[in-house]
């Protein structure tokens, strides 16, 4: 990755190390994977994966207006990522389309020295002049309009008829950051009046979970380095509450990291609670925020469908299998899924889903209880997945169901409760 010098400006310094990040839609990598080898330090670091996202949420239309601005593709990738980030904060920002335009061409002399500073130019201008038509056929082309695949798109309309549009622009907003209080060591009135007294404003929803006004840095957050408190969606905090769990129950976290629901759970009550992973490093992460919330539980890093290695043959109580899936319900926290997402992706999944719930039914105490939880919108990896699973299983049945569609308050999730006979 190219690594800004002292002579860029601020906002060139951003939009080079966005179109960096970019990379990933090119290179089939995610932005985890390109910010893990970032040179990117503090404020620029921030912008830049402000911009990026940005882009990766406009991405359907920005690709479409390049595609209208070019006469052929751009070759090289990071000055491709360069223009769709000028193009996405032109459409954005088009009070500051003098700086945009200028601080763009700054970074493409630093990113090529010189040899795309006049294409750079003459692409964005274009775009200026162009800007009312551009936009007008960008909403004549579905990609474009809904900034979503085609297939994406598809599968949206076919699974939620009468909320497709909604979801889809849930999709392209930004995030709500939503706090859970550890109340192992502090009541929710002290913590919330902490907040107050540092000036981040917040509404609190009926379940507990706390919506900032503005989403700030972990770093401001009164109490969050001693373990007052974590960010997890206001979606993902219901899981430790559907589980229907008591003190003393013997309960299982099948695919726990990075351990939110874990802590949830440990929070609440007094278990004996085994977390598994298949991953090593995300694995750690479960420790580690343990450590932070002053909770204890045995983490393990096995695959949880080779029950064979890692069960003692004593039977949970409760189980959560929180799944592997397409990730489409917190597509706007993870954008570029939109574009690294293949269509087949949905029947790999669901097929190891079942894989695993098939697997952990075998664990499971009779008249127990495991709640099958995914981030997903898709019917498939849902109601699809749950109807074909008590099929397969004659011993269980489907108590509850609550599939939660991405909103202003939390982002999409599904979970359905099922219980062994």
């Amino acid at each position: 990755m190219t690594t800004p010098t002292n002579r860029s400006a601020p906002l060139a310094d951003a939009l080079l190390g966005a179109a960096e990040i970019l990379n990933v839609v090119t290179h089939g990598q995610t932005v985890d994977a390109a910010l893990s080898r970032s040179p990117l330090t503090g404020a620029t670091r921030a912008a830049a994966m402000d911009l990026a996202y940005s882009t990766l949420r406009d991405f359907g239309r920005g690709d479409y207006m390049l595609g209208q601005l070019m006469a052929s593709p751009v070759k090289d990738a990071a000055v491709r990522g360069l223009l769709l980030a000028a193009l996405s904060r032109l459409e954005a920002r088009p009070d500051e389309a003098h700086t945009t335009v200028d601080q763009a061409v700054t970074a493409a002399v630093q990113l090529a020295g010189g040899n795309f500073k006049g294409l750079t130019n003459g692409v964005l201008r274009s775009f200026l002049r162009r800007a009312e038509e551009l936009c007008a056929a960008a909403d004549t082309n579905d990609a474009a309009r809904w900034r979503h695949p085609a297939w994406w798109l598809a599968r949206v309309r076919h699974d939620h008829p009468d909320h497709w549009q909604s979801v889809l622009a849930a999709g392209n907003s930004r995030p709500p950051l939503a706090l859970r209080v550890n109340n192992r060591r502090i009541v929710s009135a002290d913590f919330l009046a902490m907040l107050e007294k540092a000036g981040i404003g917040v509404r609190t929803l009926a379940d507990g979970a706390i919506i900032l006004d503005k989403p700030v840095p972990v770093e401001r957050i009164p109490g969050f380095a001693d373990g007052l408190c974590s960010v997890q969606d206001a979606g993902a905090q219901q899981a430790a509450m559907l589980l229907d769990v008591s003190n003393g129950m013997r309960v299982l976290d099948a695919c726990a990291a990075p351990g939110g629901k874990t802590a949830h759970l440990l929070e609440r009550y007094e278990l004996d609670l085994l977390a598994l992973d298949s991953d090593v490093t995300r694995a750690t992460r479960i420790n580690d925020n343990l450590n932070r919330l002053g909770l204890t539980a045995c983490v393990q890093t096995e695959d949880c469908r080779d029950v064979a290695k890692w069960w003692n043959g004593v039977p949970f109580d409760r189980i959560l299998a929180d799944v592997p899936c397409t990730a489409s319900g917190v597509v706007r926290r993870h954008p570029d899924a939109k574009w690294l997402r293949r269509a087949g992706d949905v029947l790999q999944f669901a097929k190891t889903q079942a894989e695993i719930i098939d697997a952990l039914w075998r664990t499971l105490a009779p008249g127990g209880k495991m709640l099958y939880a995914t981030c997903s919108v898709f019917r498939q990896e849902n109601e699809s997945q749950v109807e074909a699973f008590v099929v397969r299983q004659p011993d269980a049945r489907c108590l509850q169901t609550l599939p939660l569609l991405p909103g202003p308050d939390h982002d999409g999730f599904f979970y359905a409760l099922l219980q062994k006979a």
